[in-house]
């Protein structure tokens, strides 16, 4: 692909967008950005822009500009409906994401993660298993680095680890990895997507241009992973956490297992026991790594080693403080329903949960009989309290905390000894935060401070 002097437009100047702006300008191409942003707001990517000699366009999106590129680049969290967008489209212009892009120029295999949960942990988890046995590995995409960062480092060598999102995948025209693996398809982004079939035809696609070379590492128990089964040329392999698959990862008795085919014999891969992760949903993500850890060379002994001394991930499911016999859980990862029931669930009992943020058009009323379970109150924050409040009336003790620190603090106030006070959010964190990392930092901060 040469980039050389043509016209690139680059719409979105989160992470990825301002890698991809720099990348481009580095190619040759002549480059432009475009956020509906404030100049004051842009004001820390501003300087290393103009520097570069790239062109920006601040406070809104011109027709004009983008009428006039060669090709335009669209960070994933620009919508494909944005007016400007959609009209490119129509005009006939090209138009791509920054995964897209960078697949263009990355070098090696790609190993590509997605999923509604768990993404990270097993972007994570994976990272670790090939670098443990020694293979040259670089991990990012959602996770970390932007893909296109990864350009550069990559040679035929490598193995690129990649978590990507529904976001991502909409964009993508040649993205090509040759093992992937889908963990879970359950409701989220339907603000974006617009509906449940949207959201999973979008995360199906990672399967698009894989052939029968290809293996494709699906969810034995989740339906509507089952469902790309049909849409692929891959191998299939399957995961799970509660019986025998005839080909893939699964728990046998207590141990985890891995059938490399069908009629084969299962080979044993490491205890249960030795998964120092919690929750089952963990146990499947750990299953679906070392199906793709299998397939890819590693040795049932080098994972057995990576994945008994890999710890839980920030912001998912991590311990940040014993307060008189009270335990404190950073889960702000959890940005949908079907992630905070999962990290309910890894507990027995005495939860004290803190749900709220930006809504994603989510159910919450789903969550009514476990909370009821294992549920002692909720504390609701952000823009979507009121929502989950509706939803959840009566089945639980609620209070209206509002803020984090009120949350925490009101939790703190009520909890006991061998309680748990859990920040498992079932919603997207912008209306009061940056992202999940701010949210996750401010509650692990206000924990620390707890006396």
């Amino acid at each position: 692909m040469d980039l050389k002097n043509q016209r690139v437009l680059v719409v979105g100047l989160g992470k990825s967008g301002l890698a991809a702006a720099m990348f481009l300008r580095a190619q040759g191409a002549r480059v432009t950005v475009s956020d509906t942003r404030s100049a004051v707001s842009l004001a820390n990517q501003l300087p290393a822009l103009l520097d570069a000699g790239i062109m920006v366009e601040s406070g809104g999106h011109g027709l004009l500009t983008f009428r006039r590129q060669d090709l335009i680049v669209v960070s994933p969290g620009v919508p494909m409906t944005t007016p400007e967008v959609k009209q490119a489209v129509a005009f006939g212009l090209p138009v791509i994401g920054e995964l897209e892009l960078a697949s263009r120029f990355l070098q090696g295999r790609v190993v590509a993660i997605t999923g509604s949960n768990g993404k990270t942990t097993t972007t994570s988890l994976l990272g670790k298993i090939f670098k443990d046995a020694g293979v040259i590995t670089q991990v990012g995409g959602n996770i970390g680095l932007p893909v296109i960062d990864l350009v550069a480092g990559s040679s035929p060598e490598t193995t690129n680890v990649l978590e990507v999102s529904s976001f991502q995948l909409e964009t993508i025209e040649e993205f090509h990895p040759q093992i992937a693996v889908v963990l879970n398809i359950t409701p989220d982004h339907l603000d974006r997507h617009g509906s449940f079939e949207n959201y999973a035809a979008a995360k199906a696609r990672i399967t698009e241009r894989q052939t029968a070379e290809d293996f494709l590492i699906l969810n034995g128990e989740d339906k509507a992973t089952q469902m790309i089964a049909a849409k692929t040329k891959a191998q299939i392999f399957w995961f799970s956490g509660r019986r025998p698959i005839k080909q893939g990862a699964f728990v046998h008795g207590e141990s985890v297992v891995f059938l490399a085919k069908e009629g084969g014999k299962a080979e044993p891969v490491m205890p249960v026991s030795e998964i120092h992760l919690k929750g089952s949903h963990n146990v499947e993500n750990v299953l679906a790594a070392v199906c793709a850890a299998r397939l890819a060379g590693v040795s049932a002994e080098e994972i057995r080693k990576a994945v008994g001394s890999f710890k839980a991930v920030e912001h998912r499911l991590e311990l940040v403080k014993t307060v008189r016999g009270v335990e404190y859980y950073n889960d702000s990862k959890a940005t949908n329903v079907d992630a905070a029931m999962k990290a309910v669930s890894s507990f027995a009992g005495g939860i004290h949960l803190i749900l709220g943020g930006k809504d994603k058009d989510s159910d919450y009323g789903v969550m009514a009989e476990l909370l009821k379970e294992r549920v002692k109150a909720v504390y609701t924050i952000g823009s979507a309290a009121e929502k989950i409040e509706r939803q959840l009336h009566g089945v639980v003790k609620m209070v209206q905390a509002g803020t984090m620190q009120k949350a925490v603090g009101e939790a703190a106030k009520a909890a006991v000894a061998g309680d748990v006070v859990l920040l498992a959010p079932a919603c997207a964190s912008f209306d009061q935060f940056d992202n999940y990392e701010h949210r996750g930092r401010v509650f692990r901060q206000i924990v620390q401070d707890l006396s």
